[in-house]
């Protein structure tokens, strides 16, 4: 129960809706902690942040690749979760019932260092969302303690008051920090390790309630190359992946954008309870714009990165709604390979889908249109 008495598990679901500097490898996690400096903490919370940037994510051709830019100083990492707001609701509802498959750690990891600089950014880029008391968070009116104990410290501003700490307390002890930041936050996290060079690198820890359409118990401990085995057309992307791992564990802030269609306004979308496609057709008024803004933030010390991952689904009418953006996405779409339309479930609506959005973009004929996007030919 989420909301209210007799409240079921899915009621939780909606249908509307600063960078590491030199000297941080020789740092450890506490004393990044007090190189972040109260000035540096209120540029980043004042630095707004969009979800998604379009034009930077949506190119023609379409290539499955790491597309990493550098993120701005003073733009954040994080983005405080709307109490009561999809996020919210949606990741309570998973942790309180779908928890091991959410929260998973490779056997002998120590997530510590990467939970350790997480919270530091938390709190350093939205000092009114997360505190950090010693060994101690507290956000959302609770408070964790470095052994999991924990305390309501204020009644919380949605349902009842408790959700939170009544969602905390189904959680084994060693999580509840964990699950307290994915409450705290929009995103979902992963850490990315690139320290072992006999191993190679890995994904060793997720906490990841709101997936896209993978099973996080399917990715925890495996390589790079095996957790992007699936991806179609995604061999620049796994050739890449030993440097690609070396570059956001370095030290330097990255971010990335990723984008799919969907059917359902859902952002918990684990393939165990979601299914991928259109079994009902394309219909542009039933139809999803799936976004990811993805970021990297370092743990240099540690040879890690924490891998954050904010999902955003807004209706596809409202997400395309200009003749630019309709032409842009066409270019994108019509030049995707038939591997990667099937991977991403819109073989069966390629042709709607593009008529649409050629309709939109104002272009003369069907299925190809718009020549002024300069899409290539599929």
């Amino acid at each position: 129960a989420l909301g209210h008495p007799g409240a079921g598990p899915w009621d939780g679901f909606s249908h509307s809706e600063a960078p590491a500097g030199p000297s941080a490898a020789r740092t450890g996690p506490r004393a990044r902690a007090n190189a972040l400096t109260t000035a540096a903490a209120a540029a980043a919370a004042a630095t707004p942040v969009a979800a998604f940037d379009f034009d930077a994510a949506v190119v023609a051709p379409f290539r499955m690749q790491p597309g990493l830019r550098r993120l701005a100083p003073g733009v954040p990492h994080l983005t405080p979760a709307t109490p009561g707001g999809q996020h919210m609701r949606e990741k309570l509802a998973v942790l309180s019932v779908y928890a091991p498959q959410a929260l998973l750690c490779a056997e002998g990891f120590d997530a510590g260092p990467a939970l350790q600089a997480l919270a530091v950014q938390g709190a350093a880029e939205h000092p009114a969302t997360l505190q950090i008391d010693g060994a101690a968070l507290q956000a959302l009116g609770v408070r964790v303690a470095a052994d999991g104990a924990l305390a309501q410290t204020a009644p919380g501003a949605f349902g009842l008051g408790d959700e939170v700490l009544r969602c905390l307390h189904l959680l084994p002890s060693h999580w509840r920090r964990a699950g307290l930041l994915s409450l705290a936050f929009a995103e979902d996290f992963a850490v990315v390790d690139g320290s072992d060079s006999a191993r190679g690198s890995h994904i060793p820890w997720l906490a990841v309630a709101l997936p896209s359409h993978w099973a996080p118990q399917d990715k925890v401990g495996r390589s790079f190359a095996e957790v992007h085995a699936p991806v179609a057309d995604g061999e620049i992307l796994r050739r890449a992946g030993a440097a690609l791992v070396q570059t956001v564990t370095g030290g330097t802030r990255w971010e990335r954008f990723v984008w799919s269609f969907g059917s359902t306004p859902r952002l918990h979308a684990h393939p165990l309870r979601v299914e991928r496609g259109f079994a009902a057709g394309f219909d542009p008024a039933r139809c999803w714009w799936r976004t990811e803004r993805q970021t990297f933030l370092p743990v240099a010390e540690a040879r890690q990165a924490v891998f954050t991952i904010r999902v955003e689904v807004t209706p596809l009418t409202a997400a395309i709604g200009t003749a630019a953006r309709a032409a842009r996405l066409h270019a994108a779409v019509a030049s995707m390979s038939p591997a990667v339309l099937d991977y991403r479930g819109l073989t069966g609506i390629r042709t709607p889908l593009l008529d649409w959005l050629a309709s939109v973009a104002g272009a003369d004929g069907p299925g190809e249109g718009p020549a002024a996007a300069g899409a290539p030919a599929p």
